[in-house]
C-alpha cells in the first residue's frame, strides 16, 4: 500500500507538471531529482547484486608484470682511507673505493593485460622503465593468474601517453580482452579495476567513473577517465571494465599524499590509448602534431586584459622561427579559439588537438587577433622528442636579474603610475647583462611600486615586448597603451614577458 501511494502521489505531481506547463511555459522547469524522473533514470540491471561472473571471464587476461634491473650507484668516499680504520670501515658500505661506482639489483612490480592470443600485452611505460637514473632494465617477466612466467620482450614505448607493448610466447592461444570504446562512459557510470597492487595476487575492485577529460598536468595530451575505484601502487597498467567487459581505460595515476588510495584514481582512455597501441605494435614510432609555439590558457585575469570570455582559447606566447605556427602567419599575441571548429577548451587544449592531428595534414585555425576574429590554415609538422623540446624552450630562466645603467643617455622613468611600473628601454648591453637575446625588443623593469599587482607578478630585469599585443619601445609607449585600456574600461593589461632564458609569458596585471 505504501507503494501504490508514492506512487499514485508521483503521477499527482506529474499531472501537476503538466497542468502548470499549458498555464505558463517559463515554469515547466522541473526539479533534477523530480520523483518519476530519477527512478525512470535508475540502473536497470547495470548494477548486479555481484562482479564475480564478470570478473572470472576477465581476470585471466590480466598479468602480473615485473622487471629485474641493475642500477649503478656512487659510492661515497671513504673519510677513513689512508688511515688504520680504513679496511675496517671500507667492509661496512663506507665505499672503500674512493667513491667508485658500485651495481646493485632493483626490481619494478606492475600489471598489464593481453590484448590477443598470440601474446601482445599492453601496460604502462613507467612499469617497465628504468627506475632511475643509472638503471638499466635486464629483463621482464610476465606472470599469467595461473602463475604461469614468460619472459617478454619490449615491443614498443611511448612514454608521452606512458603506454607500452610488451610481446610473450606460449605453445598455446592466450585469454586476451579487447578494448572498448571509452568515448562512451559517462560520470556515474560502474567500473571495475583488475591489477596486482603492491605486489599481492590479482585484486578486483569496483567504483564508479568520477569524472571524464580529466588533466592531471601530467603532460599538455593528458586527458583522463578519473574513478573512485581503489587503485594503489602495482595497478600501473592494469585495465578498467565497464560493465560490458570492454577495456575502457588503462590505469595510470593516482591522487595521494600517502602513496596509498584515496579514492582518485586516473585512467588512459582506451580510445585514447588505441591508435597508440596499434602503431607501438607495428614496430613504429608515435607521431604527433606540432605547431612550435609556446601557449598559456585564457584565464579570467587574461580575459578580462583582452575583453575576451573566460576560457576562450589559447594565448600564443612566443612562434618558433620558420616553424608550422611562423609559416602558418600566427603571432605572439595571438588567441587560438578552435581548431578545425573544435573549441580549444581546458578539457581539450590546443597542445591536445594539434598533438592529435597527423603530421603533414592542413589544420584550420580561428584565431582571435587584436579583438578581431580571422582564419589561418597551417601544415602541421612532426612534434619533436621530449629532449629536443627542452633543447628548444631553453631553461626556466636566469635568477641574476641585475643589469647595467642607461648606456644611451636615457633615462629611467615611470612607465605609469597605473601600473606601479618603472622601465626603461632594453639596449644590447642591458639585454647582455640580465642574460636575455640581443635582439630582443621591448622595454627593461626597473622597479615596482610594492603596493602594486606587478609587485607580485614581475621583478627588476623583467623584459616587456607588448602590452595589450602592442608593441612597446619606451615608457611612453606602455603609458599610452595603457591609459587606452583603462579609458576602454579594462581592469587590467597583458604583458609579454621574457625572463631570462623564458621567453613569451603573458602575464596580467591589474591598474591601478
Amino acid at each position: 500500500m505504501r507503494y501504490a501511494y508514492a506512487l499514485t502521489g508521483a503521477l499527482l505531481l506529474g499531472g501537476t507538471a503538466a497542468s502548470l506547463t499549458l498555464q505558463n511555459p517559463a515554469t515547466a522547469q522541473v526539479a533534477q531529482n523530480e520523483p518519476g524522473a530519477i527512478s525512470a533514470a535508475a540502473p536497470r540491471g547495470g548494477a548486479p547484486m555481484s562482479f564475480a561472473d564478470m570478473v572470472a571471464k576477465l581476470q585471466p587476461a590480466v598479468v602480473n608484470i615485473s622487471t629485474t634491473q641493475k642500477v649503478t650507484v656512487q659510492q661515497s668516499a671513504n673519510p677513513f682511507a689512508g688511515t688504520p680504520f680504513g679496511d675496517l670501515f671500507g667492509q661496512f658500505g663506507g665505499g672503500g673505493g674512493g667513491g667508485a661506482p658500485v651495481t646493485r639489483e632493483g626490481t619494478s612490480l606492475g600489471s598489464g593485460f593481453i590484448i590477443s592470443a598470440d601474446g601482445y600485452v599492453v601496460t604502462n611505460n613507467h612499469v617497465i622503465a628504468p627506475a632511475s637514473r643509472g638503471a638499466t632494465v635486464e629483463s621482464i617477466t610476465v606472470t599469467l593468474q595461473d602463475r604461469k612466467e614468460y619472459t617478454a620482450k619490449l615491443v614498443g614505448r611511448d612514454p608521452t601517453s606512458d603506454i607500452a607493448v610488451l610481446k610473450i610466447t606460449s605453445p598455446t592461444p592466450l585469454p586476451f580482452v579487447r578494448l572498448g570504446d571509452s568515448s562512451r562512459a559517462r560520470v556515474g557510470d560502474w567500473v571495475v579495476a583488475i591489477g596486482q597492487p603492491f605486489g599481492l595476487g590479482g585484486t578486483v575492485t569496483a567504483g564508479i567513473v568520477s569524472a571524464v577529460h580529466r588533466s592531471t598536468g601530467a603532460g599538455p595530451f593528458d586527458t583522463f577517465i578519473q574513478t573512485d575505484a581503489a587503485i594503489n601502487q602495482g595497478n600501473s597498467g592494469g585495465p578498467m571494465f565497464n560493465l560490458n567487459g570492454e577495456v575502457i581505460g588503462i590505469n595510470s595515476q593516482i591522487y595521494s599524499q600517502s602513496g596509498g588510495n584515496i579514492g582518485i584514481g586516473f585512467a588512459i582512455p582506451a580510445t585514447e590509448a588505441k591508435p597508440i597501441i596499434d602503431t607501438l605494435v607495428k614496430g613504429q614510432p608515435v607521431k604527433r602534431g606540432y605547431l612550435g609555439v609556446s601557449i598559456q590558457p585564457v584565464n579570467a585575469d587574461m580575459a578580462a586584459a583582452l575583453g575576451l570570455a573566460k576560457d576562450s582559447g589559447e594565448i600564443v606566447g612566443r612562434v618558433e622561427p620558420g616553424g608550422p605556427g611562423a609559416k602558418a602567419g600566427l603571432r605572439a599575441g595571438d588567441v587560438v579559439s578552435a581548431i578545425n571548429g573544435q573549441p580549444v577548451t581546458p578539457d581539450k587544449t590546443l597542445s591536445y588537438l594539434v598533438a592529435n592531428a597527423a603530421p603533414g595534414s592542413t589544420i584550420r585555425l580561428d584565431v582571435i587577433r587584436d579583438g578581431k576574429r580571422q582564419t589561418l590554415n597551417a601544415t602541421v609538422g612532426t612534434r619533436p622528442s621530449e629532449d629536443q623540446m627542452a633543447a628548444l624552450t631553453g631553461g626556466s630562466g636566469d635568477d641574476d636579474d641585475s643589469f647595467g645603467g642607461d648606456d644611451d643617455g636615457q633615462q629611467t622613468a615611470p612607465a605609469t603610475s597605473s601600473l606601479g611600473i618603472t622601465v626603461q628601454p632594453l639596449t644590447p648591453q642591458i639585454a647582455r647583462s640580465i642574460g636575455v637575446d640581443s635582439t630582443l625588443q621591448g622595454v627593461v623593469v626597473a622597479a615596482t611600486d610594492p603596493s602594486s599587482d606587478a609587485a607580485q607578478k614581475l621583478r627588476r630585469g623583467d623584459v616587456i615586448s607588448s602590452v595589450n599585443s602592442q608593441p612597446v619601445r619606451s615608457a611612453a609607449e606602455v603609458a599610452r597603451v595603457v591609459a587606452a585600456a583603462k579609458a576602454a574600461g579594462r581592469p587590467q593589461v597583458l604583458l609579454n614577458v621574457t625572463r631570462g632564458r623564458t621567453s613569451g609569458v603573458f602575464i596580467p596585471v591589474k591598474i591601478k
